[in-house]
Parts: structure tokens; C-alpha cells; sequence
């Protein structure tokens, strides 16, 4: 018997322990939440406000706030909780402090501290004040109409780096909230689990466990794969099947269904890379990869689309012909049967419908997306925060399985340092990897201190690195390996985004994510470079932060009509690229990225056509997320003519503006490219066999070897190489290749 989703509750991952050294001075928290809580303020009537730490607005404009908010809220909502919401500041909420906490005790780059820190000391002192400001009073001294309208200053300010604190400070401010806030899903009628979510029966994993000891742990296998999720997860099944020893080794950690779908703050903590904050050196772009048990299959959203024709020959035209090979496709194949992908039982939600009825009026390329849900509907808008269903075919319930019923051994927490080598006929062979093991807490969690922490010596006879785009590079480079394409060549299909609000509640987070999309702009350079629109992922956390920011009151009220939203990507198969690289001081990932201005006029082309696309569907207004751009507000009785001159105008706008730098973002989901596989050791880092080239025995499964960007969701072509790969591995050591 099904139970009602009322009556689901996901387990709550215990929270990771805080730093244990405070990461700021108290005067550098006093400003920075003075900061805060001008981005997030308390609004109350002047009759009551206090103007010194809060804001005030007229009584009539409260009162017209208050009926907003109870126009948008459900039903049965009190007055008193509509209140709350404009009561509530950010710094008044316990978890948005310790949010901050961990952002600047463990997941903030030192250098980007450095340099932050920077700030808020000028901010403190009288010198530092004026020069940032124009008063001599320091930020958090002034009252906090004041701060506000510092903030509302430098949004528009003829300095760069004006424009940069404004968009990087409002942005994390904005999206700690979010994730922190008691009062805001109240008010969005925003359920804690997906309505009618049937909880789902996961593989019950058994992970190896090491005594404490002084002296590093030793055991041996066949196949050592590092990394769980899309590339690993399939070459342990692979090779397991094969009748090959296979050990997994994963950083991450594995939740079971029963955690799934965690809240947004728990997810982003738990299982993705760096608490989801990776940005580039000049935080234009931000990187969301998943860090856990499955990998990016855990927290992806189920599009599960082939690779392309075109992109298949360009990848054989240079000197990759397997690309082009009936051994390719079948590989594609393979890999979707297992995960039942298919379009056949997909149900559009609102966003998707929109998304193709306006393609249809305009006559746009359109499609359904493959889904890997194994043959069944999942309308889990929820999947980013893991699949509490298990309805969702990612490598923890797929691949992982099957490689644990054929005798695969795993370990999670597992932080692999380096590949181990020995020589042998003027060649580098790879004997294993070594590591640290971290135990969890003594309660099974990850809160406390973990009962062992051990080094890891794994004999392996063939190695595979498949620890994703953003960390595979990094293990090759603390491993010795010196071709000069580790780390480079990174593409990430850079997103913006569009926004639309409609009359009609579209409750956006229900139904599947991204069924849909629009390949109409996916050719604008005749080369196979351009851009594919879709839907996009709506829970609060990851879209409320690209409302702009004008003033509290706006904003917490822009925010409530999230219900009434829909939002699209405008994706880019990015031609040129970045660069990964370890961090100078404590290794983390670091990359390199700048949007090209070739990238960046392809997904503004984007943007119009997703402007273009929801005029036809017919929403009342429509806004993109490039600073200092109006929102689109459609007259009442407009047809769905995009030759409406208003519009017209509005899309002349947006050309003229185009992605004003430095404060333009962009955001980026997937990521490939920086081990990329070539026909020689000068054109990349891996060979046609997914072999490093210079060594023997050590191979990358992963995104990191395509050798470009791929134009559309990774996962397939990921899993459909690692197949190849995996499959090559198998046929020599089946022929006692000795290496």
C-alpha cells in the first residue's frame, strides 16, 4: 500500500561538525552581517519600526504587503506567519549563521577569503568606509536604510569592482537565506517532499572498514576505480561482471533512499563539491558538481540524451574514429537499456509545456528529453537533493548494484592522494593508489570526529580514475603525471538564464525537471556551436538566488511569487575553454574560466529565443538575469505576436546590454574536457583507449576525457565511453597483457 507524502519524512543527515577555530573576528562578522541583513532585512510599519536596525516602510505600503503576500500564500495561512516573513532578517536565523560559518571555515579558497576579509576590515575602519562607501562611518554603524542604499550604489557604480562586491555579497547573502529560511516555504506552499513521492527500497551497500593502526592499511585487487558515479559506476559492473576483483573508492559518502530528498541545505552540504561553492578565479562562473556516492548521477536531473551526430565526427575527425564506430553506438545503447531510458511515460510539467508550446507557435526545433527512470513517470522536481523514490536509474541503483552482486568491494570516504608507479621498459606503470581513509563519527554520521582516520595502500593491476572533470586532473597531476594538457581544455557549457511569470500557478518544483528542449540555436556558427534551451531546476535554493536584488521589501516579495515562475537555460557548447588547477595552499580544486565573447553571443542569441519562446506561451512577464536589464511586463490584451513593438524594444534592450562585465554570471553544471582523450600525447592526455598516455595500466572514465564539449547532458556519453573503456580493460587482462 502507498503512503501519502504527508506522512514521508526523510532521515536528517547529521550536519558536519563546525570549524574549530572561529574563521573571522568578531568585527569582520559584526560587518558582515550588517551586510546580511541589509540584503535580508526586518520590514516593519514605521509605527513600530526600529530605523536603526530595520527597515521601515509607510504603514499603507505594510498593509499592501501583507495583502501581496496573502494573495500568493495557500489558503490556510495566518496572517501571523506572513509577518514572520517580513520580519525576518538574515542574521537573526541560527542556521544562516552557521551556513557562513562552514562557507568561510571550510569551502571558501583562501585566497578568495583573503581577499574578502580585505573588504570587510576597509568597511570597519573610517578610511576604508569612505573610500568604499563616500562616509567616514563604518558599514555596520549605519543605520540600515543607509547600508541599503550603500549597496543599491554600487550596483550601478562607475567602478568594476564596485559592481563585483555588489553582485558577489548580494548573491551569497541571497543564497544562504535560502537555504536557511523557516519562513519562506510557508508562503510558497513548497512541500517538503514531492507530492505523491512513494518512498523507494535502495541496494543495501556493504562499504570495507579499517582498524585503527599506525601503519598504512594494504589490500589487493585486480581493478582500483576511483570515483562512484557515472564513468566509475559503470566500469566496476563492467569489470566485475567480467569476473575481475573491482574495488570503488569514493571521497563522498553514501545516503541511503530514506535521506532522499534531503532539505536544500543538508543537500548542498552533503553532496556536492565544496558545499556546491566552486568559482572561478574571477567568480564570473560557478561550478555545481556533485561530491557523493553515485557522483553526478546522484544529483543530476534524469536527461538522458545521446550524443549528437556532429559532434560524434568532430570527435573522429581528430584521429578518433571509434566515435563514428558501430561499437560507439552500441555502447550508447547498452547503457540506456540498463537505466530504461525513454520518453514513453513522460509527463511535461507547466515549465516544459510552456517551454513547448511556445517553440511550436514559433515553429522552433523541439523535443522530449530520454529519461532514465526505468520505464516508469517520476515527476520528482526534488532529484538535485537525491531520488528518495530510487525511481531515478543513476549508478546507486543501476551500475553500482550490479557491480556489488558480482562481487565488487567499495569504500567511501576515501580521499585518493596519488597513483602509485614502478618502472619498467622506459614506461611508468601503475600499481595502485594510495590514500587516506576517514571513518564516520561513532554514531554513523559525519558530525563528530571520526573514530579512524587511516592511510590506504590499494595493489591494484590496472587503475581507472573516474573522480569527475574537476578533481581526475588534480589526482594525475599529485601523481607525477607532466602532460602539459592535464588540467587544461575545460569546457562547461556556460547557462543564463530566463525567467517567466505566469496568471496561473505553475508550482514549478512539481513534476519531472528538464523534459524538454529547444535544439533551434544549436548550429549558430555552422560548426556545431551554439546553444540548447531548457528548463531548469526550480528548487528555492537554486533560483530565487537570480532574482534581482533592488531593495529588501522587492526582493522577499519578488520571492513569493516563485509559484507563479518558470525558468530556462540558455546552454552553450562552449568552443573555448578554462583551466583546472590545485589550489597553492591547501590543493582544493581551483579553475580558470572566462565566457568567451564568442561563447557569450551565442547564449544571449539564447536568451532571446527563450524571451521569444515564452511571449508565444503567453506569460505576463518575462525578466533574464543580465544586470541592469528591465522585466518585460505585458499590457493586458497583448496577443502572442513576438512583433508586439513593446517586446520589440524590450529585446533591443537586451541586445544593447549584452553581459556587461565584471558583474555578469554565469553557471555551469556540466564539465569536461580537462584529461581529454587525443590521438597523441601532444593533442591530450589520454589515449583512443582511455589509457594515460606515457604510462601503463592507468586509464580515465569520465567527462574529463572528451575531447570537446559535447552540446548536450554528459551522463550518456560519459557512460557509453567508460563502457568502451572499461570493456578494452577487461579484454587485456583477460589476455594476461603484463604491463
Amino acid at each position: 500500500m502507498s503512503l501519502p507524502f504527508e506522512t514521508v519524512s526523510p532521515k536528517a543527515p547529521p550536519a558536519a561538525a563546525l570549524p574549530a577555530v572561529d574563521p573571522l573576528t568578531q568585527a569582520q562578522w559584526k560587518t558582515l552581517f550588517a551586510i546580511a541583513d541589509a540584503v535580508i532585512p526586518t520590514i516593519q510599519p514605521y509605527s513600530i519600526a526600529n530605523t536603526k536596525r530595520e527597515l521601515p516602510i509607510k504603514d499603507n505600503e505594510y498593509s499592501t504587503a501583507i495583502s501581496t503576500l496573502r494573495a500568493l500564500a495557500p489558503s490556510d495561512q495566518e496572517d501571523a506567519v506572513l509577518k514572520d516573513y517580513l520580519k525576518e532578517n538574515a542574521s537573526s536565523i541560527p542556521e544562516f549563521r552557521e551556513c557562513f560559518y562552514r562557507l568561510f571555515g571550510f569551502y571558501m579558497p583562501q585566497s578568495t577569503k583573503k581577499e574578502l576579509t580585505l573588504v570587510l576590515n576597509l568597511l570597519n575602519n573610517h578610511a576604508g568606509a569612505f573610500l568604499l562607501t563616500g562616509y567616514t562611518t563604518p558599514f555596520a554603524a549605519q543605520p540600515l536604510h543607509i547600508r541599503a542604499s550603500i549597496l543599491q550604489s554600487w550596483s550601478t557604480a562607475y567602478f568594476p569592482l564596485k559592481r563585483q562586491l555588489f553582485r558577489a555579497l548580494t548573491m551569497l547573502c541571497k543564497q544562504t537565506w535560502i537555504r536557511s529560511t523557516p519562513t519562506l516555504r510557508p508562503i510558497l506552499g513548497f512541500p517538503r517532499v514531492p507530492t505523491g513521492m512513494v518512498p523507494g527500497k535502495g541496494f543495501d551497500y556493504e562499504f570495507i572498514q579499517f582498524p585503527p593502526g599506525e601503519e598504512p592499511e594494504t589490500i589487493e585487487t585486480d581493478v582500483v576505480v576511483v570515483g562512484s558515479g557515472c564513468g566509475g559506476g559503470v566500469c566496476a559492473k563492467n569489470l566485475a561482471e567480467a569476473g575481475w576483483r573491482v574495488v570503488v573508492v569514493e571521497k563522498g559518502n553514501h545516503w541511503t533512499p530514506d535521506h532522499s530528498p534531503m532539505t536544500e541545505s543538508e543537500g548542498w552540504n552533503n553532496l556536492f563539491m565544496n558545499g556546491s561553492l566552486v568559482s572561478s578565479d574571477d567568480t564570473s562562473v560557478t561550478i555545481v558538481a556533485g561530491q557523493t556516492w553515485g557522483g553526478g548521477g546522484t544529483v543530476n536531473w534524469s536527461a538522458s540524451l545521446q550524443t549528437q551526430g556532429f559532434v560524434r565526427k568532430e570527435w573522429a575527425d581528430r584521429g578518433l574514429p571509434f566515435f563514428t564506430s558501430a561499437e560507439f553506438q552500441e555502447s550508447l545503447d547498452r547503457v540506456c537499456e540498463r537505466m530504461g531510458v525513454s520518453t514513453e511515460f513522460i509527463e511535461q510539467n507547466k515549465a516544459n509545456q510552456y517551454l513547448m508550446e511556445g517553440a511550436r507557435r514559433l515553429g522552433f526545433t523541439h523535443k522530449a528529453v530520454p529519461q532514465n527512470t526505468g520505464g516508469k513517470q517520476h515527476k520528482c522536481g526534488h532529484c538535485t537533493f537525491g531520488c528518495g523514490s530510487c525511481e531515478k536509474q543513476g549508478p546507486v541503483v543501476s551500475f553500482l548494484p550490479d557491480a556489488a552482486k558480482a562481487g565488487a568491494k567499495f569504500i567511501e570516504g576515501f580521499h585518493a592522494e596519488e597513483v602509485t608507479f614502478k618502472s619498467r621498459g622506459g614506461h611508468r606503470v601503475a600499481t595502485g593508489v594510495v590514500g587516506t581513509w576517514t571513518s564516520r563519527d561513532i554514531s554513523g554520521g559525519v558530525a563528530g570526529e571520526p573514530t579512524v582516520r587511516r592511510k590506504v595502500i590499494i595493489k591494484a593491476k590496472r587503475v581507472i580514475v573516474a573522480g569527475g572533470t574537476m578533481q581526475s586532473p588534480l589526482l594525475l597531476l599529485r601523481s607525477g603525471i607532466k602532460n602539459i594538457h592535464v588540467g587544461r581544455n575545460l569546457h562547461v557549457h556556460p547557462v543564463s538564464l530566463v525567467g517567466a511569470v505566469y496568471k496561473e500557478e505553475v508550482r514549478p518544483w512539481e513534476g519531472a525537471i528538464l523534459t524538454a528542449v529547444v535544439g533551434e540555436y544549436e548550429n549558430l556558427d555552422g560548426k556545431g556551436h551554439g546553444v540548447k534551451l531548457e528548463a531548469t531546476n526550480m528548487m528555492p535554493s537554486s533560483w530565487l538566488i537570480w532574482l534581482p536584488w533592488k531593495n529588501g521589501l522587492d526582493y522577499k516579495l519578488s520571492a513569493a511569487r516563485m509559484k507563479h515562475m518558470a525558468g530556462y537555460i540558455s546552454l552553450a557548447r562552449d568552443r573555448d575553454t578554462g583551466q583546472v588547477y590545485p589550489d597553492p595552499v591547501d590543493g582544493r580544486v581551483r579553475f580558470k574560466y572566462k565566457t568567451s565573447a564568442f561563447d557569450k553571443r551565442h547564449i544571449l542569441e539564447g536568451i532571446l529565443g527563450l524571451a521569444k519562446i515564452q511571449y508565444a506561451a503567453g506569460a505576463s512577464e518575462i525578466f533574464t538575469v543580465i544586470p541592469g536589464v528591465s522585466t518585460f511586463v505585458r499590457q493586458d490584451g497583448n496577443s502572442g505576436s513576438i512583433n508586439d513593438e513593446r517586446f520589440a524594444r524590450w529585446l533591443e534592450e537586451i541586445k544593447s546590454r549584452g553581459f556587461p562585465s565584471p558583474e555578469s554570471m554565469f553557471v555551469s553544471a556540466h564539465q569536461m574536457g580537462t584529461c581529454r582523450m587525443a590521438a597523441s600525447p601532444k593533442q591530450g592526455v589520454v589515449d583512443p583507449n582511455g589509457q594515460v598516455w606515457a604510462t601503463k595500466g592507468l586509464f580515465v572514465a569520465d567527462a574529463s576525457i572528451f575531447p570537446s564539449a559535447s552540446g548536450v547532458n554528459p551522463m550518456v556519453t560519459n557512460m557509453a565511453i567508460a563502457d568502451w573503456i572499461s570493456r578494452g580493460i577487461s579484454k587485456g587482462l583477460e589476455r594476461g597483457v603484463k604491463l
